[in-house]
C-alpha cells in the first residue's frame, strides 16, 4: 500500500489556492460553498482554508450535472 505524504494531506489551501488547484475562479468557488455549504442564515466567513479532503468534495461538486439527474451507483448490499 502506498504511503501517503503527509505534509500534502496537511496542506491548507487558501481560498485562491483552491479555486486554483479545482480549475475553477474564485468566483465560481463562493458560488459553491454558498450553494452546499453556506446556506440560510450560516454566512460565508471572509476567509476561508481548505484540506485535501475538502478540496475532493469541493470537486464533486464543481463536477456535478446541472439538469439535476444525480450518478451515484447503489451499492449492493452486504450478506
Amino acid at each position: 500500500m502506498p504511503r501517503s505524504n503527509r505534509s500534502t494531506k496537511n496542506h491548507l489551501y487558501d481560498e485562491r489556492e483552491a479555486a486554483a488547484a479545482l480549475g475553477i475562479t474564485l468566483a465560481r468557488l463562493h458560488e459553491l460553498l454558498d450553494q452546499h455549504i453556506f446556506t440560510g442564515a450560516n454566512f460565508r466567513p471572509q476567509s476561508l482554508h481548505f484540506i485535501s479532503d475538502d478540496l475532493l468534495l469541493l470537486g464533486y461538486w464543481c463536477n456535478e450535472p446541472r439538469l439535476g439527474t444525480h450518478e451515484v451507483i447503489t451499492m449492493p448490499k452486504r450478506k
